[in-house]
């Protein structure tokens, strides 16, 4: 059965780098077709995919957040990693590690494999 569990801190300053780690359990993240994603939800706001690495480690980021985001993976742990930049209170959401079948850049997904998720709050 495959899990995926989110982890990190859950309060982080402006202007800091936001780190969160997703370990998978019942299968490779380096399995053929399969894609590693983030996916956030602010409150009162809708899912936003934020990016996904790939089997091979290809990766993909939002266009919105490209500049501040980058995603990659500890094959060894079977881990991948979020690290968002320069934070700010617009950044505080839940964050949500996913897999998906293929690249599908969009906040829900059919087939979509989530972990529970984790709140992440911005503040100073």
């Amino acid at each position: 059965q495959v899990q995926l569990q989110e982890s990190g801190p859950g309060l982080v300053k402006p202007s800091q780098t936001l780190s969160l780690t997703c370990t998978v359990s019942g299968v490779s993240i380096t399995s053929n077709s399969l894609y590693w994603s983030w996916i956030r939800q602010p409150p009162g706001k809708a899912l936003e995919w934020m990016g996904a690495i790939a089997s091979r480690g290809s990766t993909y980021y939002s266009p919105s957040l490209k500049s501040r985001t980058s995603i990659s993976r500890d094959t060894s742990k079977n881990k991948f990693t979020l690290q968002l930049n320069s934070v700010t209170p617009e950044d505080t959401a839940g964050y949500f590690c996913a897999r998906d079948f293929g690249l599908v850049d969009t906040g829900k997904a059919p087939g979509r494999k989530w972990g529970q998720g984790t709140q992440v709050t911005v503040y100073s």
